[in-house]
């Protein structure tokens, strides 16, 4: 076995998640990646955690979207029921064809998202991560021969975290006790919310491995101004490319997109909350240094900002505030590396991706 996939694995369970012997583990993941799987139980066994395994599978999934009539779908409860006695989940994703979902109705993604959204609610209160072995699909996605993609994602993975987390914490104490950011790039975007309130966070990869990125999230009313993302977004196997969004009083009024415009459509009818924003991103990880059609990695690739619709990050949002809720949460992302800037309070704080605390910044 690659070391780097043990090192991956110490990632997982010494780094991202605290497991103890009390603990019921749960994992998600791929046939292609039974290499991780098998190192993760490893170090599981050695604490004495109780693991229990789902595969997943691209094609079955794909076989059932087909066949299921979308008003007929249902939260299956024995699985919220597993979630429920669940205390860590280890979300492992790798395609051997990451189009194999592409020829599923939007409808059907839509519906699936409304009836798992009460699995998604209780994994969220569990200790959880989300990371990626590199698999020949995403490889291929990614226009890389697959050894260079395994250097791409094991760079981005096993690194010296303490240090990213001291990097992005400059950016944390800009972001948190801010009013208002404003984002402008080429002549497209240009779009405003107020953070008043709300929390910034600093994901040094502890429930996204890679992690590399701060966040906050927007007063759902507060978001007006309009938005080109101008990095494809794969979505159930089928890419939106171009998306752009306009918004008036927090909420999405007119939207279109260059490819899959229908697939971007169903997101926003998801339910009323897939119309606001839940997040606003800042990409931090400059070991992430290309675009991957994977949004795991290229949320956190330097020089980029990104905006979820849908469902807002509890850990951003205080008991007192205002919360956007969803179905959806799906995540775009603007290109600022050229012709850009990103304001807080008024004051640049990044141009042409540089930020001011970062040698060759710009004011």
């Amino acid at each position: 076995m690659d070391p780097r996939v043990r090192e991956h694995a110490d990632v997982l369970v010494e780094h991202c998640c605290d497991v103890t012997a009390d603990d019921n583990v749960l994992i998600h993941a791929p046939p292609a990646a039974e290499d991780l799987v098998v190192a993760l139980y490893e170090r599981l066994g050695e604490r004495g955690a109780r693991p229990a395994l789902h595969w997943s599978s691209g094609r079955a999934g794909r076989a059932y979207a087909r066949a299921m009539d979308p008003d007929e779908y249902r939260t299956a409860d024995h699985t919220l029921a597993e979630m429920e006695e669940t205390d860590v989940v280890f979300m492992i994703g790798g395609s051997q064809n990451t189009a194999e979902t592409s020829d599923v109705a939007p409808e059907m993604s839509a519906a699936r998202g409304r009836a798992h959204e009460p699995i998604f609610k209780e994994r969220l209160a569990k200790q959880w991560v989300i990371t990626q072995h590199p698999t020949a699909g995403n490889a291929q996605k990614a226009e890389m021969s697959t050894e260079a993609y395994n250097e791409f994602v094991y760079r981005a993975v096993n690194k010296d975290w303490d240090a990213q987390r001291e990097h992005q914490a400059q950016m944390v104490e800009i972001l948190d006790p801010a009013s208002e950011v404003r984002i402008v790039s080429g002549e497209t975007t240009d779009i405003s919310m107020s953070i008043d309130g709300m929390d910034a966070a600093n994901d040094d990869g502890e429930m996204n491995m890679p992690g590399g990125e701060v966040f906050t999230v927007p007063v759902p009313e507060s978001v007006a101004g309009e938005v080109r993302f101008d990095k494809p977004l794969l979505r159930s196997g089928r890419e939106i490319e171009d998306a752009f969004l306009r918004f008036e009083d927090g909420e999405v009024v007119e939207h279109s997109a260059e490819k899959n415009e229908d697939l971007l459509t169903s997101i926003l009818d998801t339910d009323e909350g897939a119309r606001r924003l839940g997040e606003l991103g800042i990409g931090m990880n400059r070991d992430i240094d290309r675009f991957t059609y994977n949004m795991l990695f290229d949320e956190k690739m330097g020089d980029t900002v990104h905006m979820a619709v849908g469902d807002a990050i509890d850990e951003c949002v205080p008991d007192d505030a205002e919360k956007n809720e969803s179905a959806q949460h799906v995540d775009m992302i603007v290109d600022t590396s050229e012709d850009s800037r990103i304001e807080i309070d008024g004051e640049v704080i990044q141009r042409n991706g540089t930020f001011r605390f970062e040698d060759g910044f710009d004011a």
